[in-house]
């Protein structure tokens, strides 16, 4: 009366003791007789150990033996509180007993372990959780039995689980193993999510989960597509049932509850079955052999009529004449699903031996009641070569041989499909035509090359702008590229000078060096005649405006010229330099000319220096140099005749134009009519 949770599956299990995790109770007793095939070991795992010794293992204790019977003999003797037991006990043989006694005590959770045959090194028990490993890649082998009562997990797949739920728990909600049977576990480990949903998948339920640091999903074949039920690949004619609900509501319109009704997620009503009894059943024809992995049903969906199935059968065919009970491995008795347990939860349950069949049907065992229900089938297409069935067999009707040839197509079906050790079967894409997957190793070819072509044509193409432009950045230094030659001179314009009415602009002279210093855009904005030291500022209006210091600053070894008055009146009209900023007013650093009002003052005799000169450092007059320098000046007064400058080039006199440019005055003495060109 000392045994708790049991499962003993042919290649794996779980045992516990008696109300496990809570404490045992007194004076009970519990054996276990475990059996592998022969030729194997058995190996023995503990996950949890609490049994008391007080009496040194005397009353409380748990014994391993090799061997069953009265011939086993004794592998160990255990007891101890939280006792750690590293390792794994290994037998000698194929069979083991385990054996638990609880004496007179007051603590002790008892043990819970898990055993398996020794080819399974990677052997973990029930209670093990993702939080246990810190591999972000693991796989594992889940022993049969893992659906215990005691233990929680949360989330679902496609999503994920929390970090804290047991892996192998997990891993039969996910349909990845069997409870039975137990398997192999591939987990990957990657970043929690705030929140995890519940379902009921397998028989186990999953919890709502909040925020977890991390969370575990299970690498599996892939082979979970929707067949067709929700989507309509499968056409309505493609559905039949044993029977069909029809009653006339109030108006007296007939309602109908046909099989076509059976799709997942569609609107409407269900199909339901006109009479309740375990007969009745809901047949889904693919077309042609598909291998069919899970299914997922709901209830009427309608809150008027809370119809739904709590349990059914599956059964499969290849011609919807003779048909077989989906049963599980290892296993001699049909297996029974878990349906819903309201009707409008999607309760989900796989086939861990996938079903290769044609025909599909479901056998409701329990309802609420009626029996009503929509449906979806996942999987993917099989490809895989049968062996020939009937044709193989000689035909007589001796049911005998009739058994043999369903045992022999059993075991076909069964070589082909659970050799998951050293065979792994052919997966596409449930939306993939069989003709179209013939051509996907020459497209997963093709693919990457077209990608290759494209992306150098592309970077042939980038590479050709970015030469033409670079092209285009090295044209000839006085030249402008062609799509800037008309409209340099609007664009120079707003730098320029407001010119009056009745006066030309003034040209403007540029040193050789500066212009050597401009870019190849601005070089034609240079009006070059003759060379010039460095250029004045343009000044116009009162003589009182031209009071501003120059900013040109002459080059090294050189001295700034003379400029001179204008002897002419001319309107009033400011007109500011568009090259340079004057200096600040706290002193001159360069020469600044010295302008003095002509018109007051009579003409100066032939002989005396010019009157306007430019102010050097130190009290030494600056000695004249061979340049020339503009100034345009206005007086308010234009009757002196005579004045001690030379008339400007190209001109025809004095009085041939309202705006004239002057040279520098020499520096010898000169009539006042002459046009001498400085020397």
């Amino acid at each position: 009366d000392g045994c708790g949770h049991t499962v003993l599956g042919p290649e794996s299990g779980t045992l516990a003791s008696i109300n496990y995790p809570q404490t045992s109770p007194n004076s009970t007793v519990c054996e276990w007789e475990i059996r592998v095939k022969p030729g194997q070991r058995v190996q023995l795992k503990f996950g949890d150990f609490d049994i008391d010794d007080s009496d040194s293992c005397h009353s409380s204790y748990l014994r391993v033996h090799n061997g069953i019977g009265p011939t086993r003999t004794e592998i160990g003797k255990y007891c101890g509180f939280d006792f750690q037991m590293n390792g794994l006990i290994t037998s000698k043989s194929n069979e083991v007993t385990v054996q638990f006694m609880s004496g007179i005590h007051t603590s002790g959770r008892g043990f819970f372990a898990a055993y398996s045959t020794t080819n399974k090194s990677d052997l973990i028990t029930c209670l093990e959780n993702a939080s246990h490993f810190s591999e972000p890649e693991f796989n594992k082998y889940c022993p049969a039995g893992c659906v215990i009562p005691f233990a929680d997990i949360s989330g679902t797949i496609p999503h994920g689980y929390r970090d804290s739920s047991s892996l192998c728990m997990a891993g039969v909600h996910a349909g990845v193993v069997s409870n039975t049977m137990g398997g192999q576990i591939s987990v990957v480990i990657s970043k929690g999510i705030p929140y995890y949903e519940g379902s009921l998948a397998n028989n186990v339920t999953s919890k709502v989960g909040l925020l977890s640091t991390s969370l575990f999903t299970f690498k599996t074949s892939g082979c979970y597509g929707t067949l067709g039920m929700e989507s309509g690949v499968i056409p309505d004619s493609h559905i039949t049932a044993s029977s069909i609900l029809e009653w006339p509501d109030q108006t007296g319109q007939v309602n109908t509850w046909k099989p076509e009704n059976a799709r997942l997620k569609r609107r409407g009503p269900p199909w339901a079955a006109f009479d309740s009894d375990e007969h009745q059943w809901l047949q889904i024809d693919l077309n042609k052999e598909k291998k069919i992995t899970g299914i997922i049903t709901t209830g009427s969906t309608l809150a008027e009529y809370y119809y739904y199935v709590s349990a059914y059968r599956i059964l499969y065919s290849d011609d919807a004449q003779k048909w077989t009970v989906y049963r599980e491995p290892g296993v001699d008795k049909d297996k029974v699903f878990q349906g819903n347990t309201e009707l409008y939860q999607e309760v989900r349950n796989n086939f861990i031996k996938p079903i290769i069949a044609r025909f599909f049907r479901i056998n409701p065992l329990k309802w609420h009641q009626k029996i009503a229900m929509k449906v979806e089938l996942l999987g993917c297409q099989f490809s895989i070569g049968r062996a020939p069935k009937t044709s193989m067999l000689p035909q007589n009707n001796n049911k005998k041989n009739d058994d043999f040839g369903d045992d022999f197509i059993h075991s076909v079906k069964t070589l082909l499909q659970t050799d998951k050790t050293t065979f792994t079967p052919e997966i596409k894409n449930t939306t993939v035509t069989p003709s179209v997957t013939k051509d996907v190793a020459l497209a997963a070819v093709l693919v990457p090359v077209l990608v290759m072509v494209f992306t150098t044509l592309i970077l042939i193409l980038v590479c050709a702008w970015h030469w033409r432009n670079r092209k285009k950045k090295t044209e000839g230094t006085y030249d402008l590229p062609y799509w800037d030659r008309a409209g340099w001179w609007k664009g120079m314009k707003q730098f320029l000078p407001t010119k009056s009415a009745e006066h030309e602009e003034t040209p403007v002279r540029y040193s050789s060096n500066e212009i050597g210093r401009l870019r190849p855009r601005e070089v034609p904005t240079m009006l070059q005649t003759e060379s010039a030291e460095y250029a004045q500022p343009l000044v116009g209006g009162i003589v009182g405006t031209l009071h501003q210091r120059s900013t040109f600053k002459p080059e090294e070894g050189k001295e700034a010229s003379y400029a001179d008055l204008d002897p002419y009146n001319s309107p009033v009209q400011e007109v500011y330099h568009a090259y340079a900023e004057p200096l600040p007013i706290t002193g001159p650093e360069y020469a600044t000319p010295i302008i003095m009002d002509m018109s007051s003052h009579p003409s100066t005799p032939l002989g005396v220096p010019s009157i306007s000169t430019f102010k050097a450092a130190g009290n030494q007059a600056p000695p004249l140099v061979g340049t020339y320098n503009k100034l345009l000046s206005r007086t308010d007064s234009a009757s002196s005749a005579q004045a001690l400058y030379d008339t400007p080039k190209g001109q025809p006199g004095p009085g041939a134009a309202d705006d004239l440019v002057y040279q520098v005055p020499q520096s010898v003495a000169h009539s006042a009519g002459s046009k001498d060109e400085p020397s």
